[in-house]
C-alpha cells in the first residue's frame, strides 16, 4: 500500500506528523533512485556489477525500512499515549462534576462545596457504561453521613441557612493537626473526628 496523506489520516496521525513521516520517506525515496541510477551505469559498462548492485540495493532497501519504522512506531507510540492521557482527563472532570451534582443534591451548602471537593477522593468512583456514578445511592449516603454539618436547613421562618458547628472551646486546629497520625501509622482522630474538625476548620483546609 502507497504512503499517502490519505493513508496516515485515517490512522489517526496529525497533519504536523503526516509532514514528517513523508519527508523522510520523500528522502528515502530519493536516496534509492540516485542508487538505482548510478548502478544501472556501472552495469553498462561491466556485467559483473549487476550482482553487486542486486546485493547493496537489497541492503539500501532493508536500512531504509528500519528507520521508517522505528520513527512511525514512535510516533504512534506518542499518539496513543496522548489519547490515553485526554481520556483520563475528561474522566476526571466528568467525575468532579458528578461528585458535585450529588453534594449539592443532598444539600451540601454552595459555598462550602469546593471545601468538600479538595478532601474528597473521586479518583476511586467508578462509572458505568453510560457515564453515570457506580453506586451512586451508596455514595449518596456516604457523603449526607459525612457531611451533614455542612447541609443547608431549613428554619420554621422558611429561609435556608448553612448550619456548620462551631468549636466548643473557640480553638483552631490546623490540616496538619487534623491529619496528624500516632508512631504506628493510623489518624489519631477517627473519620468522624476528623469530618468535624475539617467542619468546624475549614479556612484552614484551603492550604
Amino acid at each position: 500500500m502507497a504512503l499517502t496523506r490519505k493513508f496516515l489520516a485515517a490512522m489517526g496521525i496529525s497533519d504536523a506528523q503526516i509532514d514528517q513521516i513523508i519527508e523522510a520517506h520523500r528522502e528515502t525515496v530519493d536516496a534509492l533512485k540516485d542508487d538505482r541510477d548510478k548502478y544501472k551505469e556501472d552495469a553498462d559498462k561491466l556485467a559483473s556489477v549487476t550482482k553487486e548492485r542486486d546485493e547493496l540495493k537489497a541492503t539500501a532497501d532493508k536500512a531504509s525500512k528500519d528507520p521508517y519504522k522505528v520513527k512511525y512506531d514512535a510516533i504512534k507510540e506518542e499518539f496513543e499515549q496522548y489519547k490515553t492521557e485526554q481520556k483520563n482527563r475528561e474522566t476526571a472532570a466528568k467525575k468532579n462534576d458528578l461528585v458535585r451534582a450529588l453534594l449539592k443534591e443532598i444539600g451540601i451548602a454552595d459555598k462550602r462545596i469546593d471545601a468538600v471537593m479538595r478532601v474528597t477522593d473521586t479518583g476511586s468512583i467508578e462509572l458505568d457504561e453510560e457515564g453515570k456514578i457506580q453506586n451512586a445511592g451508596e455514595l449518596k449516603k456516604q457523603l449526607k453521613d459525612e457531611w451533614a454539618d455542612f447541609i443547608v436547613r431549613t428554619e420554621a421562618k422558611g429561609a435556608d441557612v448553612a448550619n456548620p458547628p462551631g468549636n466548643n472551646d473557640g480553638s483552631k486546629l490546623t490540616k496538619a493537626e487534623i491529619y496528624a497520625k500516632d508512631e504506628y501509622g493510623r489518624y489519631k482522630l477517627s473519620t468522624a473526628e476528623r469530618q468535624k474538625a475539617i467542619a468546624e476548620n475549614i479556612d484552614c483546609m484551603k492550604g
